[in-house]
């Protein structure tokens, strides 16, 4: 989860300023609002996530101390492929996300048959990763959901209009999905370059490789 911190700066002659800080995660400011509440000088300290909620700290600790055994800070990299001489779609996942202190990574692809546009196959991997964190109990939460399909996240966040009936029932399922959930999504667009992992992981499983596995990032060997 990120936040920025608001708060009023009062000098010893008085004099006040307000602030907004950039922003950061959500921990890291509650170290700093923490280490400013002791200067006896900050007024009217409070947290805004990016949907302009506003937490005073005890609401943000309590917060995070709420979810610290559950998965959180989730993050879903996808990417879906659709080969046009088979007619079969490959469909990747990454998910990031913390529990228990621990970093932990998730990687999961699917084959399918039932598509018929390389822009399905986008949706169709969105909403794997979609059914995977609920799988992990994630509800509830902002989550990151990070690719490289222009239409599939400018659609999603209504940059774009949606003129193909077939993408206008995705987004109708997809979105049921996340209300049903609670999640409020954040979407990013990065380059292919920067989604090779899912990209590969939907290669794979056109190639009929499936995968499926959970690691501790830094346990690893």
């Amino acid at each position: 989860m990120n936040i920025k911190i608001e708060l009023t700066y009062k000098t010893t002659k008085g004099t006040e300023a307000t602030f907004i800080s950039d922003e950061m995660r959500a921990e890291k400011g509650i170290l700093i609002a923490e280490d400013l509440e002791k200067t006896g000088r900050s007024k009217n300290l409070s947290f805004i996530d990016r949907h302009d909620n506003k937490w005073t700290i005890k609401e943000l600790k309590k917060f995070m101390q709420g979810i610290e055994t559950e998965p959180h800070n989730v993050t879903v990299y996808f990417d879906g492929g659709f080969d046009l001489k088979t007619r079969k779609s490959g469909l990747g996942c990454a998910i990031y996300y913390e529990q228990n202190g621990k970093n932990f990574r998730q990687r999961i692809n699917a084959s399918v048959e039932e598509l018929e546009t390389n822009n399905e196959a986008e949706y169709a991997a969105f909403q794997l990763g979609l059914k995977e964190i609920e799988r992990l109990g994630v509800h509830h939460l902002p989550v990151t959901f990070i690719g490289d399909s222009l239409v599939v996240i400018n659609q999603l966040n209504g940059e774009w209009p949606v003129y193909e009936a077939e993408l206008s029932k995705w987004i109708d399922r997809i979105e049921k999905q996340l209300e049903r959930l609670g999640i409020t999504p954040e979407y990013e667009i990065v380059s292919r370059k920067k989604n090779k992992e899912t990209d590969h992981l939907a290669s794979q499983a056109l190639d009929g490789i499936e995968i499926r596995s959970t690691v501790e990032i830094g346990a690893e060997k």
